[in-house]
């Protein structure tokens, strides 16, 4: 028993990987329902539960919101001194990614949970560990989408445009958005794995 549970729970943290194309098949409402439960039982800071899920249900919504990004987006990629082609076509690739999910969920940070301090310094350590709870809602989610049979991509493009994103889906103005999760199920085609630097690299022992 023991021995299956540390292999199920390998399989669940090795097994997730970010997919960017999904097939047809629609995504039940209640699936749904229970990745949002999953993220809402993560950790937060002073357990604020400071995170606000916004899910684009309508396909005109999803192309809404997926044409707008991609429009500022490429503007932003021509001030950059990007071609004319090469911006047309990196934006049309993720109004794609956008338009063929299923399901699309933009997570967002209630600036309005946070506490408040009389000195900018504090505030910002307020408002980053706000981030990091939204942060760890979403790894929640997105190891329930692997437990149930999904794979998901997130996606960090809304952080460049919050006012616009706030605009097209008509959020409270203290709800600032901190990505988009884009969730369905695994096109026909075998899912590429890439392999993790060793971890060695990463750690710092004292």
């Amino acid at each position: 028993m023991e021995e299956e549970r540390e292999r199920a729970f390998w399989e669940l943290v090795r097994g997730r990987r970010s997919v960017r194309r999904y097939g047809s098949r629609p995504v039940a409402d209640e699936v749904v329902e229970k990745l949002l439960e999953a993220a809402h039982w993560a950790p937060s800071a002073h357990n604020r539960q400071p995170w606000r899920f916004v899910v684009v249900e309508s396909e005109a919504g999803r192309d809404r919101l997926a044409a707008a990004m991609a429009e500022r987006w490429q503007a932003d990629l021509l001030a950059d001194g990007a071609e004319a082609e090469v911006a047309a076509r990196r934006a049309a690739i993720s109004r794609e990614r956008i338009t063929g999910a299923p399901v699309v969920i933009v997570p967002c940070l209630d600036l309005a949970a946070l506490d408040r301090y009389p000195d900018g310094q504090r505030q910002q350590a307020e408002w980053q560990m706000g981030v990091q709870s939204v942060a760890l809602a979403c790894q929640n989610l997105l190891l329930a989408a692997h437990h149930y049979g999904l794979v998901a991509c997130w996606m960090c493009a809304p952080v460049f445009c919050v006012p616009l994103v706030q605009e097209v889906l008509e959020l409270p103005e203290w709800w600032q958005p901190q990505g988009l999760l884009t969730i369905g199920y695994a096109p026909d085609d075998a899912l590429r794995s890439k392999a993790r630097d060793p971890l060695e690299t990463r750690v710092m022992r004292r």
